[in-house]
């Protein structure tokens, strides 16, 4: 598909693309807040700050009671950037604000003397965490059964609900819909997780590792059953369903997607008469988020998909089921009869029952034989197989393994590296099994702490690991790309406090950093760490990837890392991947291992590649840039590009430009 699309894809680039008329903002503008209203809840806002604070040097002594306080922060967040950010969306949406307010104050009584109800509260629970990536704290409702006690000793099963698009679910409004609705389904017994997901962008990036954070989070307050856990969801949450479900089909006891979307291409028509496919680069990158050609995961778990008969939206399940037929896999696909974009009654009975079923049974904890696709080290694990490292970042890559009486049978394709944990939940592997069976050669079963790894040498598999030189400047699941996966793990905006290299590219990087810092706010919903290049710490370097935003001139932190990376850039000239370019217009954006830790990232200039046009469909909020770009900054930035794009791709398996 991609060659014969690639020359329309360059045309556009030789083309110097126009500014995009402004896009309706996502999220919309807010309602008038009537003055009395508005000064009442800033001094709520006000004061329940200060209570935080205090409770912040009260509960230094005693760690559980600390942990608790995001379980307050979580209102006095929803009234304040509702305030500040123009989020009052309905007149309602001010007495659910001082309900909130409210609340705070009570949890944070509560929590000064010690007797934190809200702990032991069954039904509707509002709840938050710290996020590792930003610090910013998230919030995630709860179901919990009416006869679950925080003595008992047996986990709950958990089902994960994720919502429809709704562009005005900012904090405010979805803790307000958190703190009054059970949603679709509530399985007796079941407690039941609804992730904010980092608002609205379908549970992809940060609202992907929303979902992970709110389970580590939970668990600390409630027993959950591993083998039993489930994810499903309507609509945008049909989509993440289908995400979810496909790329960690090993989890979960059972998928239930209902309606929105399996990929990017057909549910948004791009390859339409009269419209411009986007370059070669970003449809390779939907092989990130498309649920289609990771369907044959679902292998590996129980799922179920419902559509409505007359829903445009059956399109996700209709294609899903095209993908999994080529793999040999069925599903059932429960209809509602002339049904539109909702549940039908009679669906929802039959759809609990297949549900529950897996519950009940549970996933399998010793699963004998694993089959895994994927297309990218960000997902390299399926059950007890995890790859290493792949031949070619980006196509697709499968292992079958399977247990075989005293070995292990494996077979791989676009695979370099793989490491095999134990089968077993019990016991010493190296009891049961003797050997292993990779691609028809056979090899020792040399186990360790950290199960059996093999490399490929040429076309030779090895038992062991890589070299550690050799490790180190290999894609590997940690540090692999693109420019949009540094942003899904800790990170730091290294601001430039210097004089740039000339007036242009200064000026673009100083506007580029305030519209990523803007659009973080806005998107992902926190505020991003920033601090001045003189001011990076040991602590930064080893546990943050570094955003590093200007040129080797303005930024003390770039010039002394510029040795050690794939480009040179003097005022006169920018050198990468054998081409060269004018420097007095022209700037690099890439992501690459940080020669001071290359266990994270760095990144030049660049924020999360998607803009404010991918906010208007879920499915078009995907990567849009690869690991490096070179822009051209006579063209202004505009809602769908930082800049002109004259050149961008991928660095292969080690790291090199490929020219």
């Amino acid at each position: 598909m991609f060659s014969k699309i690639r020359p329309l894809a360059l045309a556009l680039l030789l083309t110097p693309p126009a500014v995009a008329a402004e896009v309706r903002p996502v999220p919309p503008p807010g309602v008038p807040v009537p003055d009395a209203d508005r000064a009442s809840l800033n001094a709520g806002v006000e004061t329940l700050t200060k209570e935080i604070d205090a409770l912040r040097t009260q509960l230094k002594g005693k760690p559980e009671m600390l942990a608790l306080v995001p379980d307050v922060i979580i209102f006095q967040k929803a009234v304040d950037w509702a305030l500040k950010y123009d989020e009052f969306f309905t007149p309602n949406l001010i007495g659910s604000a001082k309900q909130q307010l409210e609340l705070g104050m009570q949890r944070a009584k509560e929590l000064r003397e010690g007797k934190p109800t809200w702990n032991s509260a069954t039904g509707l629970v509002v709840r938050g965490y710290v996020s590792k990536i930003d610090g910013s704290v998230q919030p995630y409702g709860l179901i919990i059964p009416e006869d679950w006690t925080p003595e008992e000793k047996t986990p709950r099963r958990l089902d994960f609900w994720f919502r429809g698009r709704a562009e005005k679910s900012t904090e405010l409004a979805f803790v307000a819909d958190r703190l009054k609705s059970k949603g679709e389904f509530t399985p007796p017994g079941a407690i039941v997780l609804h992730p904010y997901g980092r608002y609205c962008c379908a549970n992809k990036f940060a609202g992907e590792m929303d979902l992970f954070e709110a389970l580590e989070n939970a668990r600390t307050h409630y027993k959950i059953d591993s083998n039993r856990i489930s994810v499903r969801g309507f609509s945008m949450g049909g989509a993440s369903a289908w995400q979810f479900g496909t790329h960690f089909a090993g989890l979960w006891a059972a998928v239930a997607p209902g309606a929105g979307f399996g990929e990017t291409a057909e549910f948004s028509k791009v390859f339409a008469d009269g419209k411009t496919p986007p370059p070669w680069w970003e449809q390779m990158l939907w092989r990130w988020y498309d649920s289609t050609v990771y369907s044959a995961n679902l292998s590996n778990t129980t799922t179920v998909a419902y559509s409505g008969e007359i829903d445009g939206q059956k399109q996700a399940a209709d294609i899903m089921i095209r993908f999994l037929e080529k793999e040999g896999i069925t599903i059932p696909h429960l209809i509602g009869p002339q049904t539109p974009h909702k549940y039908h009654a009679d669906s929802k009975p039959q759809i609990e029952e297949i549900v529950t079923g897996a519950a009940l049974k549970g996933r399998e904890p010793e699963p004998k034989k694993v089959r895994f696709t994927t297309y990218t080290l960000i997902y390299p694990q399926m059950e007890w197989v995890k790859v290493d490292g792949l031949l070619k970042e980006w196509e697709r890559a499968d292992v079958t393994a399977e247990v075989d009486g005293a070995k292990i049978v494996v077979a791989t394709k676009n695979v370099t590296a793989l490491q095999l944990d134990s089968p077993f939940q019990t016991g010493q592997p190296g009891d049961r099994i003797k050997g292993v069976t990779l691609d028809g050669q056979a090899l020792p079963a040399n186990w360790n702490k950290a199960g059996l790894q093999f490399h490929r040498e040429g076309n030779t598999w090895i038992a062991g690991t890589l070299a550690p030189k050799v490790a180190i400047a290999t894609k590997h699941p940690e540090v692999c790309g693109p420019i949009d996966h540094a942003f899904m793990g800790n990170f730091v905006f290294i601001r430039p406090t210097g004089i740039p290299i000339n007036e242009k590219v200064g000026a673009w990087t100083k506007a580029e950093m305030e519209h990523a810092i803007t659009f973080w706010r806005k998107v992902f919903r926190g505020d991003v760490k920033v601090k001045d290049d003189t001011a990076i710490t040991p602590e930064d370097v080893a546990n943050s990837n570094l955003i590093l935003w200007g040129d080797p001139s303005s930024n003390t932190a770039l010039a002394k890392l510029l040795p050690n990376l794939p480009l040179q850039w003097t005022r006169e000239k920018l050198v990468f991947g054998g081409q060269t370019y004018a420097a007095a217009e022209h700037a690099p954006v890439l992501i690459y291992p940080n020669p001071s830790n290359p266990a994270h990232y760095i990144v030049l200039n660049s924020g999360p590649t998607m803009r404010e046009e991918a906010l208007l469909n879920n499915a078009q909020q995907t990567a849009k840039l690869p690991d490096w770009a070179i822009i051209n900054l006579n063209t202004p930035p505009d809602a769908k590009n930082p800049g002109e794009v004259v050149n961008a791709g991928f660095f292969d398996e080690h790291w090199h430009a490929q020219k």
